[in-house]
């Protein structure tokens, strides 16, 4: 067991899980992960090995026995009516009879309906009344001649959630971990594994939770296929509701005048619509001013009388087109429906997650580790929706004022909701916090750039925070610094700043961010020529590659000498063979040139590492290149940089291990093959001449 699960373990006893524990009891059950964790918590919360299995196995009993699959809904029912009374596990909803003046349940699966289900049930469970809600039930059969009376009757119901939580424990155990493990514990506990993420990655990931945590909250992301956009809200927990965005309707959503049944913004936490992206698709104009008087205003009208709702909104959906060609051709809200591609309904979203710098799912990234019992984190996150830190980022930085009260709100509601889940009792530091608010002020400045695309009475918003003492710092997107040459474009119908704003540094296409000019972001090009300087790659920004940043400083070089004390495990000494590749590229073929790499000894591994290093050797003869490694003798192998004898110096604090991990092994994937095509970490490069 790692260091970090050893940990969750020793704090939250009780209260976590193995993740991969779903695939192992889940077999041909369709029940969200929320129900699967619910049981593994009753019997596989432990670390003790012995105790999972049996744990695993008894789960596997109840599934086997409780759960009710459609194919073998007769079979039960059978077992019911011979028995007298059984428990199943099955998705449950309620309505009201007003024939019988009754409260009558249908079982999905099962396949029942006119169940007879007390009153004090619903009151005790209203959202039965809204929606499906899965519980563990025991029906009773009884049978009567009066064919008015249903036989079945519901003898107790629970709906799949835990009891009660502590919550000051909560706060108490989260002091004993630091923020970086913190953050990966929040990772294992909506499934994935850490270390597959870099950190801006992880933060992208733990935005989607906070409709959960933020009353009101609306967020929208648009991007790839396959990137598990909905799943946080189909699988992770019991008070969130995935709905198919054609299947939205005023009476499904908010209220029915005719009978006045409130919907399912009166009952659930998060409201998230799948597949909402479709230009194709169409949208009622009364639902989406409904909607749009309800993102602003927390309220909706039943008949004449304001409702008040605290439901978030998640809007989730997949993108045609990549980014350069959105911004080239249009902007970053193309695929929305025509009625949702209004700039007021887009002016209420306060958070513009970028779906296309989340990475598809491979099977690396789901964790084996230990998180959080799905139902316990869940009542957990809903115990914060009463709490607002919208201002404790203010003890350290002030937003710039020209920001306008609804960019304000929108920062403040992401920062509140950021701030909850890593730091729900406080404790954060001056970094943490600049941390958080930039990518909160980044995720609104998304929506606000675009809006000045699609509608161009809205004013340019300067997007600066302040330090205390006065210095401004200017907070840029990703994509504004990967692709300026789009991204400062109008669209074709404003023809009079249809080009890119003149900037020193888009005119001398240089390969990265100035630290003192954030916002002149420019190409990243080989063609530049070889220059001095210092620059900051984001994390996630790609089109980077070895070519771009080193060919222009290689060329001419007989002796390039490469110190990197991380050029120990395969992935590593690949990026060194790439590193020669470049090399080979840029040299002319009469040339020799001799590569010299000085590194450290992988202390567990040293064997291994020496046959990457040889095989590199042997790769190089006959090449033009003579490639020749030693170990270093001196102890100050910690520096990374490339030196070479036509009096270039180029320092890089990650040495060459610059990229986030990508599909190594899959022959058709363009990131395997093309450099440009991987998201990168973020690191620092600076060019000197000696």
């Amino acid at each position: 067991m790692s260091d970090l699960n050893a940990k969750i373990n020793e704090h939250f006893s009780g209260y976590v899980v193995r993740k991969d524990l779903v695939k192992a009891v889940k077999g041909n059950a369709i029940v969200p992960t929320y129900v699967l964790e619910y049981l593994l918590g009753q019997y596989c919360a432990t670390d003790d090995e012995a105790s999972i299995q049996t744990g695993i196995e008894t789960v596997k009993e109840i599934l086997r026995k409780h759960y009710v699959h459609r194919s073998e809904a007769g079979l039960v029912q059978s077992r019911i009516k011979e028995t007298g009374r059984y428990k199943v596990i099955d998705q449950v909803s309620v309505s009201l009879n007003e024939k019988t003046d009754s409260y009558e349940a249908v079982f999905d699966n099962l396949g029942i309906k006119k169940v007879s289900v007390d009153s004090l049930t619903v009151k005790a469970h209203p959202k039965l009344l809204v929606t499906g809600v899965w519980c563990i039930a025991d029906v009773q059969y009884e049978y009567t001649e009066d064919a008015r009376i249903s036989p079945w009757i519901i003898e107790s119901i629970k709906p799949i959630q835990i009891a009660r939580i502590d919550f000051d424990g909560y706060c108490e155990a989260r002091k004993a971990f630091s923020t970086d493990e913190w953050v990966d514990v929040l990772m294992q506990s909506i499934g994935y594994n850490p270390d597959a993420f870099g950190r801006r990655s992880k933060l992208l990931q733990l935005m989607r939770l906070i409709p959960y945590v933020e009353r009101n909250y609306n967020i929208i992301e648009l991007g790839p296929k396959g990137t598990g956009k909905s799943h946080i809200y189909s699988e992770f927990s019991p008070h969130g509701q995935l709905i198919s965005g054609g299947e939205v309707t005023v009476p499904k959503l908010f209220v029915n005048n005719s009978n006045g049944k409130i919907g399912l913004v009166g009952y659930w936490d998060v409201v998230a619509f799948d597949e909402f992206a479709g230009r194709e698709k169409t949208a009622n104009k009364a639902l989406v001013d409904i909607m749009k008087n309800y993102m602003a205003n927390k309220s909706f009208s039943r008949g004449i009388t304001p409702m008040g709702a605290e439901a978030s909104f998640a809007f989730v959906g997949n993108t045609a087109h990549n980014v350069p060609y959105m911004l080239k051709n249009s902007d970053l809200f193309e695929e929305l429906p025509p009625q949702f591609h209004d700039s007021a309904f887009i002016d209420r979203l306060h958070a513009y997650l970028p779906g296309w710098e989340v990475d598809v799912i491979r099977s690396e990234m789901f964790t084996s580790g230990y998180g959080f019992i799905v139902d316990y984190i869940a009542e957990i996150l809903r115990h914060l929706r009463a709490d607002d830190l919208s201002n404790r980022h203010e003890e350290f930085y002030t937003l710039s004022p020209k920001i306008s009260t609804r960019d304000r709100d929108a920062i403040h509601k992401t920062m509140s909701g950021l701030l909850k889940l890593l730091f729900p009792a406080g404790g954060q530091t001056e970094a943490e916090v600049e941390e958080l608010l930039k990518l909160a002020i980044e995720s609104r400045k998304r929506v606000k750039d675009q809006l000045r695309r699609i509608d161009s009475t809205y004013p340019e918003t300067d997007f600066y925070y302040a330090a205390k003492g006065g210095q401004r710092i200017q907070v840029v997107t990703v994509e504004e610094l990967e692709f300026p040459q789009f991204y400062y474009k109008r669209l074709p119908s404003d023809p009079s700043e249809a080009e890119s704003p003149s900037t020193p540094l888009a005119e001398e296409f240089s390969p990265a961010v100035p630290r003192s000019a954030p916002a002149a972001a420019a190409v990243v090009t080989s063609e530049r020529g070889a220059k001095e300087g210092h620059f900051v790659f984001a994390e996630n920004r790609k089109g980077v590659s070895y070519d771009k940043l080193f060919a222009a400083y290689m060329k001419g070089a007989t002796r390039i000498t490469v110190t990197d004390p991380y050029i120990r495990l395969f992935y590593q000494a690949r990026n060194m063979m790439e590193l020669i590749e470049t090399i080979t590229r840029v040299k002319e073929p009469e040339d020799q040139v001799t590569v010299h790499l000085i590194t450290v000894p992988d202390d567990g591994a040293v064997v291994k590492q020496r046959e990457f290093l040889d095989a590199i050797t042997s790769a190089c003869t006959g090449t033009g290149i003579e490639f020749t490694w030693t170990y270093d003798g001196t102890g100050t192998a910690h520096a990374r940089h490339i030196i070479t004898d036509t009096g270039w110096k180029i320092s890089l604090d990650r040495g060459l291990d610059i990229f986030q991990q990508y599909p190594m092994n899959d022959a058709f994937s363009l990131a395997n093959r093309l450099q440009e095509h991987r998201a990168v970490k973020q690191f620092e490069i600076t060019y000197l001449r000696h």
